[in-house]
């Protein structure tokens, strides 16, 4: 998969590994997400997805703190919980949502199998033990499975985690870790709604 990746990251693992900031820097981070893939959906489908997403990218940040704790770089634990996302996006068929095609959600499963296994995560499970909130329903809509209209998604980076810089410069892996990152330069923590596509 193909991500972004800067200075607002890194302090947005740092808030969210503080003590009281962490829960803040959660809720924020994920009202950012659930408005962002929330523009991707379609018009008359964002409203019934919002309580799904909310609860469901909540528990996803478990995932990521777990991923970090397991030794993970920030790039490789962030795209872990992407991978949730688009795994909770096909089982629903919101395809438009989707970062990476259908036909590869298989083998980014296969990339971090040991640690979704090591957490009960599958494609059919996708927050596996992080699962504990309840996620309200929301409707699917699996025809779009049969000819996926994926427009957001990108082909070809499902062998290794592909990172974007500022400049726009792709490299495998991701950048070094800063010293002395400031949290106050982690996204939302601010104001949500004037932070882009992309901080997520």
């Amino acid at each position: 998969m193909k991500i972004r990746q800067n200075i607002r990251h890194f302090a947005t693992k740092k808030a969210l590994t503080m003590p009281v900031i962490g829960d803040i820097a959660t809720e924020k981070m994920v009202n950012l997400h659930v408005r962002i893939f929330g523009e991707r959906a379609d018009a008359d489908r964002r409203e019934e997805r919002e309580d799904h997403m909310a609860a469901f990218f909540e528990c996803t940040f478990d995932t990521y703190l777990a991923a970090l704790d397991d030794g993970f770089p920030e790039a490789e634990a962030r795209e872990i919980t992407h991978v949730q996302a688009n795994f909770d996006f096909y089982n629903h068929g919101w395809t438009e949502m989707m970062e990476i095609p259908v036909d590869e959600i298989e083998t980014h499963y296969e990339r971090y199998e040991e640690f979704f296994e090591r957490y009960d995560i599958d494609i059919a499970n996708p927050l596996g033990s992080f699962r504990t909130i309840d996620i309200p329903d929301a409707p699917a809509t699996l025809e779009k499975l049969d000819e996926p209209d994926h427009p957001h998604a990108e082909a070809g980076f499902d062998d290794d985690v592909y990172v974007e810089d500022d400049h726009g410069d792709v490299g495998v892996g991701g950048a070094d870790e800063p010293e002395d990152v400031d949290v106050s330069a982690a996204p939302g923590l601010q104001d949500v709604d004037n932070v882009d596509e992309e901080t997520v």
